[in-house]
């Protein structure tokens, strides 16, 4: 073996004149906001990708009013990668605010109002996020997973089928009976940019955030797992930390896994999975208890038996809920680039 066989490669950073990784998260809600909130703080290209299934609430309101795609989750992820100076945190506050009276505006989200009012000054969605980043002055870009307007459903494992995201999320009747497969209706196809960010990436980052209302929702999008298997960047699926009444109860690590692999279908396979380890406090686990919600199991065995390669690491940030820690997460993702 010859000495330059005994150097280690060198990592990527300190390679000379490396470009900084790309990186690609797909998702929605909470869980991509806490991924992207951590990940702007390190040496990225980051794309945002978003599901665009969202049908209740505001934007479900928003959307059957104006026609256009559904607000919420691309407010979200804008105000994750605006910056956090005073600036920044105006900014997010105002966007976030929510109105509690006056008619027509009640529940309505600010941010999901003026994303709606930039769609109809500039004339489409695409636009009218390029420009709220820039007002936000974001690093990184969001991207649709789809232009396509088309509804999630669900059927139910005694085939009663569920129609509308909002009511496979908040499911109210037969919510003990599991989810059998979600589909969407009409078909939805990606949208170019988001299958060429996707192709391009170095790392293509799956969750955390709701099994089957936020990550596979964008998975079902004709053209998404084709450009995930072109694209030569390492797939990481980050698993939940708790389980959600009505979608994934009971679920353990690997049911996680396993229904995320099942939807990428056999010719795009995950390369590492992130998986909490951090035992959730006494006292939040009996609160969660109380509304049908417990920590994901880590069942390491089950797990190495459907991917190649495991990270578990302490990744939790314990207030009033649950949520994975910014930068503890993102800190995890790095390791594996």
């Amino acid at each position: 073996m010859t000495s330059a066989e005994l150097e280690p490669a060198p990592d990527r950073a300190d390679t000379p004149n490396s470009s900084p990784p790309k990186i690609v998260s797909i998702g929605g809600g909470t869980g991509s906001y806490n991924l992207l909130s951590g990940l702007k703080h390190h040496d990225c290209e980051l794309t945002a990708v978003v599901t665009m299934m969202d049908s209740g609430g505001s934007s479900g309101r928003l959307r059957d009013e104006f026609g256009h795609l559904p607000p919420g989750d691309l407010r979200q992820c804008l105000l994750a990668l605006s910056h956090d100076d005073h600036s920044g945190r105006v900014l997010r506050q105002l966007f976030n605010y929510r109105f509690n009276k006056g008619n027509g505006l009640d529940g309505h989200s600010f941010g999901n109002l003026f994303l709606t009012a930039l769609t109809e000054v500039t004339g489409s969605a695409e636009r009218a996020i390029d420009e709220m980043g820039r007002l936000l002055n974001i690093k990184g870009r969001v991207l649709p997973v789809t232009l396509t307007k088309s509804n999630l459903s669900a059927r139910l494992r005694n085939g009663t089928i569920v129609e509308g995201e909002t009511n496979i999320d908040r499911r109210k009747t037969e919510s003990d009976v599991p989810i059998d497969y979600v589909y969407l209706e009409p078909k939805a196809f990606v949208h170019p940019l988001t299958a060429e960010a996707i192709t391009e990436a170095d790392a293509i980052v799956i969750g955390p955030g709701d099994l089957y209302t936020s990550i596979v929702p964008n998975l079902l999008v004709e053209g998404v797992n084709e450009a995930l298997e072109r694209s030569k960047g390492i797939r990481i699926f980050v698993c939940n930390l708790m389980t959600k009444p009505a979608e994934s109860d009971g679920f353990k690590a690997s049911d996680f896994i396993r229904e995320v692999q099942n939807y990428l279908g056999s010719r795009v396979a995950l390369n590492h999975v992130i998986v909490n380890n951090q035992a959730l406090p006494e006292h939040i686990a009996t609160r969660y208890l109380g509304e049908r919600s417990t920590q994901v199991a880590f069942d390491e065995e089950a797990c190495l038996a459907l991917v190649e390669d495991l990270l578990p690491r302490p990744l939790m940030a314990v207030a009033n809920f649950v949520r994975h820690d910014p930068d503890l997460l993102a800190d995890a993702i790095f390791e594996l680039l």
